[in-house]
């Protein structure tokens, strides 16, 4: 009986040292998730800078980048990700699509 009582304890303790070390792991694991969130939102504040600074010429051939759609989908996905940084509640997410076609045809001339 004194042996029952003993393992129990020890199956016990390791069963709390286990979830302890879950705990930490998954805390560790978020730090790290909103840490490369936060790298991502800086390189898409720098990339929408390059985007806004590039001039919106007359293009040069049939096509052309489409800056002024390459900011619209930067600044969804900048919203995306800090709404799921700083949640106000819960609900469902924008089912909207990002357009992903940059490259727009020349005005008949």
């Amino acid at each position: 009986m004194r042996t029952r009582t003993i393992h129990r304890r020890e199956l016990i303790a390791a069963a709390l040292a286990m979830s302890l070390t879950v705990s930490v792991n998954v805390s560790a694991d978020a730090d790290l998730e909103r840490a490369h969130l936060a790298v991502l939102l800086r390189q898409l504040d720098a990339l929408d800078r390059l985007a806004q600074d590039h001039p919106d010429s007359a293009p040069s051939g049939r096509y052309h980048f489409d800056f002024a759609r390459l900011r619209h989908d930067i600044a969804r996905m900048r919203t995306g990700i800090e709404e799921y940084l700083s949640p106000r509640r819960a609900q469902p997410g924008d089912p909207s699509e990002l357009s992903a076609d940059y490259r727009r045809e020349a005005a008949a001339q």
